[in-house]
């Protein structure tokens, strides 16, 4: 019976190490996506700025 649980054990382990691994992959994206969504945010905004001020170019 030990040796079914220190199998057993092992292999969580490694399924909490993969999942611990997976999470801060997914977290590093959503930093990246909301460094993104900021950037576009604020090109968002200048264009609008421009249009308001009818400084735009038509095109």
């Amino acid at each position: 019976m030990s040796d079914k649980i220190q199998t057993r054990l092992v292999s969580l382990r490694d399924e909490q190490k993969k999942g611990k691994q997976m999470l801060m992959d997914m977290e590093r994206e959503a930093d990246e996506l909301r460094a993104t969504l900021l950037r576009i945010a604020g090109a968002i905004q200048v264009l609008e700025e421009l249009e308001s001020n009818g400084q735009a170019n038509p095109d």
